[in-house]
């Protein structure tokens, strides 16, 4: 980073900018630092410089800020480059063509949020089978809804329900602390059971003061293979007075490549119990389209990270459209996670998506609070769909 972003920096109000003309000179920098070092540009096709090898070295570093990357090279390129840096334990903001506008450079610096506390996985780095059964017996588990809205009318279709763990001396512990230990000391029956009676109940409160929406939960691979999970469902959401169609099942992506004969049976009775079935974090795996064929789904969930790229590289657009697309000609229903701007809302509108989910709509939240963020999004809804 030199010469004309250094001053463009300057222009924006950062004061603390340092530039290096070759990798060892920026890693040198970088180690002689008194403060951290937030963020880094790195401009991959400066002379004398082998970006990648800078990169690399970069990685196996300490540094924990962000990079963003500069280019002259085409978007196909940037691309790659950025899916090779993706398991190299760095934070890439994202990447810019050069010359890069002041907008565009701030656009990317705002998305940096340094971790000001250490967070629950650095301070206390795992939980006992022990710790889920004394949360279980001393109903530390609360939910939280995200909402998810219309693409076209803007209006509230339904919520998806988050498990947190209320830990006395942690705090709120959320699912990638938890889950997967669950389901290796086999908790996770129990607390998907949790899970669905705490959202079905709240659900029929919802219904009741005429607010008609959609619940939408994750299940387990585990939960599937279990042979009296369709009927034991089925039970409870007549138990609770609901129907089978109020409820979306989410299934991780990854999961369903694995799926077994058994988690297959399970999800055919499901269908033919008319619950919804969704296909989670789209993207993230190797879906063929025999899977998409084979399980019958009724709704695809493109993963965050694919409308969070798609802000700073052109191919990712067509990729979201085409997805939507086949899905749509399959008879799925679209899902956008990851909403964060009004922009992100604009393109998944344009390319023909169904329904979004992120924070540019509204963060997961207690029940108590839905009404209000409700009220809130009637009055700030893009205009194209406000009503």
């Amino acid at each position: 980073m030199l010469g004309m972003q250094s001053r463009m920096l300057r222009g924006m109000g950062y004061m603390m900018i340092g530039t290096a003309a070759s990798a060892d000179a920026a890693l040198r920098l970088l180690g002689e630092r008194q403060v951290a070092v937030d963020v880094v540009i790195c401009d991959l096709n400066m002379p004398e410089v082998d970006g990648l090898e800078f990169l690399r070295r970069l990685g196996a570093s300490d540094f924990r800020g962000g990079v963003i990357l500069l280019s002259g090279e085409g978007p196909r390129i940037i691309h790659a480059v950025q899916k090779l840096l993706a398991g190299r334990a760095l934070l890439i903001l994202g990447a810019l063509e050069k010359p890069a506008s002041r907008a565009a450079l701030r656009t990317l610096l705002d998305q940096w949020q340094p971790a000001a506390l250490p967070s629950v996985a650095a301070e206390h780095p795992g939980y006992g089978a022990d710790d889920l059964r004394v949360a279980q017996d001393g109903a530390q588990w609360v939910l939280h809804y995200q909402p998810k809205v219309d693409l076209r009318s803007g209006g509230l279709t339904g919520v998806e329900a988050l498990v947190r763990w209320n830990h006395p001396l942690h705090g709120l512990v959320y699912p990638d602390r938890f889950i997967a230990l669950a389901e290796e000391c086999g908790a996770i029956d129990a607390l998907t059971e949790w899970v669905m009676q705490a959202a079905l109940e709240q659900l029929a409160l919802w219904h009741r003061s005429g607010l008609r929406i959609q619940m939408a939960v994750n299940v387990s691979m585990q939960n599937l293979c279990a042979p009296d999970f369709a009927p034991r469902l089925g039970a409870l959401v007549r138990h609770i007075g609901l129907s089978p169609q109020d409820l979306m099942l989410e299934v991780t992506e990854s999961r369903v490549m694995a799926v077994s004969s058994a988690a297959l049976e399970t999800l055919v009775r499901l269908r033919m119990q008319r619950f919804g079935l969704s296909i989670d974090d789209f993207g993230t795996g190797h879906s063929s389209l025999a899977q998409l064929r084979d399980v019958p789904f009724t709704e695809l969930k493109i993963d965050r990270g694919f409308v969070h790229d798609a802000r700073g590289n052109q191919l990712i657009p067509p990729m979201l459209e085409g997805s939507i697309g086949m899905a749509q000609r399959l008879g799925l229903h679209t899902v956008a996670e990851g909403v964060e701007t009004e922009d992100d809302w604009a393109l998944l509108r344009e390319i023909g998506c169904d329904i979004a989910q992120g924070y540019f709509i509204g963060r997961p939240m207690q029940s108590d609070r839905l009404p209000a963020w409700l009220e809130d999004w009637q009055t700030r809804q893009p205009r194209s769909t406000a009503r």
